[in-house]
C-alpha cells in the first residue's frame, strides 16, 4: 500500500516483500515494515559464511529484510525479552559479505545507516534484486522500538551477545526508513553528494592560505580531509 502526504511517497510493505513491491520503491520514498525482521552484522556473517554453520531457521520463507543495528534488549519477566530501543550501524563494513549473504539468505532488503558504497549497489544489490532502506537521522533508536511488538526468537546469543546475535522481530509499522537505493542502482545518498560536492569549490574562494598546516589543513583540494 502506497500514501502520499506532501508530495511524498510513503509504502506500507508486508514482509516478506515481493519483488513486484520491491520494485515500486523510489530512492527519497518513506517505508514501514509489517512481517518479521532480523538481525545479522559480522557476526552471524562469520559464522555462517566463513565457518559453514547453517542458518537456524529457513529465512526465505520467514522473513527477506535483514537490519544491520545493535538491539537495547533486556529478558522480561515472561522468559521473553522487551526490545526498548534498535540503533542502526554503518552497512558499508559488511560490503565483502553482501553477495554471497544475499545468495544464501534470499534477503532482498538491508537497512542500516550511512548506505552502501555505490559500487556496491551496481555489482551486488542490483544482480540479487536487493535495495538498501537507511534510517532517518540519530536518536531514532527508542521510536523504532515501538514498531517491534515481540521477540520472535533469538539465536546465538550466549556465544555472540546482544548487539551480534541474530535477533527475528515481529514488526507492526516498522519505520520510518528511507529508499537510499533502488532496482537500478540508484543512490538518494550518491545523488546529493554530487549535489553538494558540486559547489564545496564555492566555499573555498577568497580564503587565506590556512595559517596552520596540521593534518587535514591545506588549500589543496585533492588532499583536503572533509
Amino acid at each position: 500500500m502506497v500514501d502520499e502526504q506532501n508530495g511524498l511517497k510513503i509504502f506500507h510493505l508486508k514482509l516478506p516483500a515481493t519483488p513486484e513491491d520491491i520494485a515500486k520503491l523510489e530512492i527519497g520514498a518513506i517505508v514501514y515494515l509489517t512481517g518479521v525482521v532480523y538481525t545479522a552484522r559480522e557476526g552471524v556473517y562469520q559464522k555462517v559464511l566463513a565457518e559453514g554453520q547453517p542458518l537456524p531457521v529457513d529465512l526465505p520463507t520467514i522473513s527477506n529484510v535483514n537490519f544491520h543495528c545493535s538491539p537495547a534488549a533486556a529478558p522480561d519477566a515472561a522468559g521473553g525479552y522487551n526490545v526498548g530501543a534498535v540503533t542502526a550501524t554503518a552497512s558499508f563494513r559488511f560490503s565483502k559479505w553482501m553477495a554471497d549473504w544475499f545468495r544464501l539468505s534470499g534477503t532482498r532488503i538491508i537497512i542500516g545507516k550511512g548506505g552502501m558504497p555505490a559500487e556496491d549497489y551496481a555489482k551486488v544489490f542490483v544482480p540479487a534484486g536487493a535495495i538498501y532502506l537507511t534510517t532517518v537521522g540519530y536518536g531514532t533508536g527508542a521510536l523504532l522500538g515501538r514498531g517491534i511488538k515481540r521477540v520472535q526468537d533469538v539465536f546465538w546469543l550466549d556465544e555472540l551477545g546482544i548487539a551480534q546475535a541474530m535477533w527475528m522481530f515481529d514488526v507492526e509499522e516498522f519505520g520510518p526508513f528511507i529508499v537510499e537505493s533502488d532496482l537500478q542502482g540508484n543512490s538518494l545518498f550518491a545523488r546529493h553528494g554530487e549535489q553538494i560536492n558540486a559547489g564545496i569549490e564555492a566555499l573555498y574562494a577568497g580564503l587565506k592560505p590556512p595559517a596552520l598546516h596540521r593534518y587535514g589543513e591545506t588549500d589543496n583540494r585533492k588532499k583536503e580531509v572533509m
